[in-house]
C-alpha cells in the first residue's frame, strides 16, 4: 500500500514544476529521440510542450508566442535543433502515425 502525503498547492505547483524541468531538460539531452517518436509512442511532443506551456503562459495574461514558447522547450531555436537534430520520418514511423491519428 502506498503513502500519499497531504501536499499544500504551493508545495503542489513546486513538485510539478521541478518534474517539468526535469522532463524538458531530460528531452534537450536525448536529441536523439525524434518527435515522430514521442508522438506514436506516448502522444505528445516537444511541440506539443510548447503548446501547453504557451497556453499556460496565456492564461496567465503573459505574451508569449509559438516560437517562443518552443525556444523555452527546445532550449533554442526550433529551427537550430531541428536543423541539427531532425530526421527524415521513415516510412514506418509515418505510418504509425497516421494509424494512431486515425483513432
Amino acid at each position: 500500500m502506498s503513502s500519499k502525503p497531504e501536499i499544500d498547492p504551493q508545495t503542489r505547483t513546486e513538485l510539478e514544476a521541478a518534474a517539468f524541468r526535469t522532463l524538458v531538460d531530460h528531452l534537450r539531452q536525448r536529441t536523439d529521440v525524434q518527435n515522430i517518436d514521442l508522438m506514436n509512442l506516448a502522444g505528445f511532443c516537444r511541440n506539443c510542450l510548447s503548446k501547453w506551456y504557451r497556453a499556460a503562459a496565456e492564461e496567465k495574461g503573459l505574451d508569449l508566442d509559438y516560437e517562443g514558447a518552443r525556444e523555452i522547450v527546445y532550449g533554442e531555436p526550433y529551427s537550430s535543433w531541428k536543423a541539427q537534430h531532425q530526421a527524415e520520418a521513415s516510412p514506418e514511423q509515418k505510418a504509425a502515425f497516421d494509424a494512431a491519428a486515425k483513432h
